[in-house]
C-alpha cells in the first residue's frame, strides 16, 4: 500500500516560469553581449539569476548584467542552439588557462612566459 498521494503532485520536470532574471553580459562597443556558460559535461547553457545579490556572490561585483524575462532569454539563445537555462547556479569555475600546467610545478608557482 502506498502512503503518498501523487494525484496532485506536479511533475518535477515541469518547471515554473523563472520571471525576471539578471543575465550576465559582456560589455562590447556595440552594446551588451549575452554570456553563455557550459555545464560540467560541456553542454552550452544560458544562465540567469533571480536576484542581483546572487549574481554578485557567484560571478563577482564587477559582472555586468541586464534584466530579462525568461521568455526573452530563451528567444535570444534558441538561434544559437541553446535550449538549457540554469537559474541561480551556485558553483562556477575559472576560465580555462591556455598555459600548460606541469605535475612537478607547485600550485602557487608564478606564471612564466613561454
Amino acid at each position: 500500500m502506498c502512503l503518498f498521494s501523487y494525484a496532485e503532485d506536479p511533475d518535477p520536470d515541469e518547471q515554473a516560469p523563472a520571471g525576471l532574471l539578471f543575465v550576465p553580459v559582456r560589455t562590447e562597443a556595440a552594446g551588451p553581449v549575452l554570456r553563455v556558460f557550459c555545464t560540467p559535461l560541456g553542454e552550452r547553457t544560458a544562465v540567469g539569476f533571480s536576484r542581483r545579490d546572487l549574481l554578485t556572490a557567484t560571478l563577482g561585483a564587477g559582472q555586468p548584467a541586464i534584466p530579462l524575462v525568461e521568455a526573452a532569454l530563451r528567444a535570444l539563445t534558441e538561434p544559437l542552439g541553446i535550449d538549457r537555462l540554469v537559474v541561480d547556479p551556485v558553483l562556477t569555475a575559472r576560465a580555462v588557462s591556455t598555459r600548460p600546467v606541469y605535475a612537478a610545478e607547485p600550485a602557487d608557482a608564478p606564471v612564466r612566459a613561454l
